[in-house]
C-alpha cells in the first residue's frame, strides 16, 4: 500500500508515519513544518517528504499521485489559537480539505482518513459522547473541523472514496511538543520540567478524556484499511480523569513538585469530556491499550530529552 499522510511532520502524523513503515507501506508526507517537525520523520529515509502547503494544489496533487489511501491530519490546531485567527484556521482547515478531496478524487484513491475533533460538540449535554450528540461548536477551531468532516464524508456520498472521519479527543504522547495553543499536558510537562508554574484555568475538577498517540495511530491505521466502512467516530481513552488528578499524576511520574496557579475558565473550554468509543470498536476493531499513568512517564521522559537536545 502507498499512503499520503498530510501534516505527517507533526505531532500524530508522524506516529502514524511510523506504524505504517512497520508495516512495510510506502509513504509520502506532506508537511509545510508550520507546527510539525522534520526531524520527526529523521527515523527513516525512505519516507517521501515534501515541504508544501496543504492548500497548493499542485503540490497537493503531485503528493497524491499513485497512493492507495490519504491520512488527511494537516491542519490549523487549537480552540485559542482559531480565536485569535480565524481566518487562518478557516484557510488551512477549509480549503486546505478542499484541496485534498479534490485532489484525492482526481487521482482516483480509495479511501481517505480525516481528522476531525471532539471540538465539534461544543459544550456537552449528556456523557458519555455518542457520535450522535448534539453538535454545536464553541469555537472557530470546531466550525471549522465540522466543516472537514462533512465536506469529506459528502465525498463517499458523491464518489467512489471510501471516508472515515476520526472525532479526536485529547490525544497525548511522544513528539508532542510545548505550544501555547496546545494540549494541556505538553504545556504542564513543559512548565513543569523548567520549574514554572503552570496555570488551570477554572478550579481543576473539569474532566477531560486522554488517549495515547499509539493508539490515535493505530486507529487510523485501521480506518485507512476497513474497506466498506465510512463515516465518523469518536476516538478517545473511554476513560476521563479531572485537571487536579492530571497534575497529581504528572507530578508522581516525573518527581517534580509543580507550583499551581488557578484562574478564570477558558472561553470555549468545555467542562467535561468522555468518549463514547463503542462504535469505532464495532467498525473499526479499535481498542485503546496504553495505560495513561505509564503514557505520561514515558511522555514526560520524551520531552526532557527532547528540550535538552
Amino acid at each position: 500500500m502507498k499512503a499520503l499522510v498530510t501534516g505527517g511532520a507533526g505531532f500524530i502524523g508522524s506516529n502514524l508515519c511510523r506504524l505504517l513503515r512497520s508495516h512495510g507501506h510506502d509513504v509520502v508526507v506532506i508537511d509545510s513544518l508550520l507546527s510539525g517537525y522534520r526531524r520527526n520523520l529523521d527515523f527513516d529515509p525512505d519516507i517521501t517528504f515534501m515541504e508544501a502547503d496543504i492548500r497548493d494544489a499542485k503540490a497537493v496533487e503531485a503528493a497524491v499521485d499513485g497512493c492507495d489511501v490519504v491520512f488527511h491530519l494537516a491542519a490549523a490546531v487549537g480552540n485559542k489559537r482559531s480565536i485569535d485567527d480565524p481566518r487562518l484556521d478557516a484557510d488551512i482547515n477549509v480549503m486546505g480539505t478542499v484541496t485534498l478531496m479534490e485532489a484525492a478524487r482526481k487521482a482516483g484513491v480509495g479511501r481517505v482518513v480525516v481528522s476531525s475533533s471532539a471540538g465539534i460538540f461544543g459544550e456537552l449535554k449528556k456523557l458519555p459522547i455518542s457520535e450522535d450528540h448534539p453538535i454545536d461548536p464553541d469555537s472557530p477551531y470546531g466550525a471549522s473541523k465540522l466543516f472537514k468532516e462533512k465536506f469529506s464524508l459528502s465525498y463517499s456520498k458523491l464518489y467512489d472514496i471510501g471516508v472515515v472521519a476520526l472525532r479526536y479527543f485529547n490525544v497525548y504522547g511522544i513528539n508532542q511538543r510545548f505550544d501555547a495553543y496546545g494540549n494541556v499536558i505538553p504545556i504542564f510537562a513543559y512548565k513543569m520540567l523548567r520549574g514554572e508554574p503552570i496555570t488551570v484555568f477554572g478550579d481543576g475538577e473539569q474532566t477531560r478524556d486522554f488517549v495515547n498517540v499509539q493508539d490515535v495511530a493505530q486507529a487510523n491505521y485501521q480506518a485507512g484499511l476497513a474497506e466498506g466502512v465510512s463515516g465518523a467516530f469518536n476516538l478517545g481513552s473511554g476513560t476521563r480523569i479531572t485537571i487536579n488528578k492530571l497534575i497529581e499524576m504528572m507530578q508522581e511520574v516525573s518527581g517534580i513538585k509543580a507550583t499551581v496557579e488557578y484562574g478564570p475558565p477558558r472561553p470555549g473550554d468545555v467542562r467535561d469530556s468522555l468518549a463514547d468509543i463503542s462504535a469505532a470498536r464495532a467498525s473499526l476493531g479499535f481498542s485503546p491499550s496504553a495505560d495513561f499513568e505509564a503514557g505520561l512517564r514515558d511522555y514526560m521522559a520524551w520531552l526532557k530529552t527532547d528540550m535538552a537536545s
